[in-house]
């Protein structure tokens, strides 16, 4: 059985939508960041980076959230969360990595300016550059769906998941995910996935924003 190690709407949220979809046994262990178990002496033995989430696989140990996505979809063939022709496998990569390489890290940037500079005079200037850097970065995504119900293609893949779970974090910035046209809508239908409401009902995520 999978364990996964977790905390509500961290960047374990995509690897537990995996989970639903694989429709694999698996259990939540939480890692209480309030508390800053992730930094713990126990935590960091199975995890040496200090951050959420771990995948714990009988004696096998794997972190990094996309990795974990991957890891899962690729023991459970029969889910069909990445494409097997290879052309799309390759669109698929790339876009897996502008989301974790380019959209996460903008969103880091600009929930934690303090990561970024030891001046506290200019957080405010770093997260208002945020603002523009992340709608040019929606804008990209929102064009690619213009014409694609998922991301890649006609069918969910891990990157629907990690995009679903970071545009839950940019819910809140000046020009959110639901203010583009085609990611509204793509959005909306998400949330209607199985995996994406069993794994937010557990989680208490509300999905009300997406209601159509």
């Amino acid at each position: 059985m999978y364990t996964l190690f977790y905390y509500p709407c961290n960047a374990s949220l995509a690897p537990h939508f995996v989970l639903k979809a694989i429709n694999a046994p698996y259990q939540l262990e939480l890692v209480d960041r309030k508390k800053l178990a992730q930094k713990s002496a126990q935590y960091l033995s199975i995890n040496p980076t200090g951050r959420i989430p771990t995948l714990v696989d009988d004696e096998f140990i794997l972190f990094e959230s996309a990795a974990i996505c991957l890891y899962l979809a690729e023991k459970h063939p029969e889910a069909a969360l990445i494409p097997a022709d290879i052309k799309q496998k390759a669109i698929f990569n790339q876009w897996l990595m502008y989301l974790t390489s380019t959209l996460q890290t903008e969103l880091m940037t600009y929930f934690y300016p303090e990561r970024h500079t030891q001046n506290a005079l200019i957080y405010d200037d770093i997260v208002r550059t945020q603002q523009t850097r992340l709608k040019d970065v929606l804008q990209i995504i929102d064009k690619q769906l213009n014409d694609n119900t998922y991301l890649v293609g006609e069918s969910i893949t891990v990157c629907d998941y990690i995009l679903f779970m970071l545009c839950i974090w940019a819910d809140e910035i000046q020009h959110p995910p639901l203010s583009f046209n085609n990611l509204n809508r793509y959005l909306k239908t998400m949330a209607r996935d199985d995996a994406i409401q069993q794994a937010c009902k557990i989680e208490e995520i509300s999905l009300a924003a997406y209601a159509i």
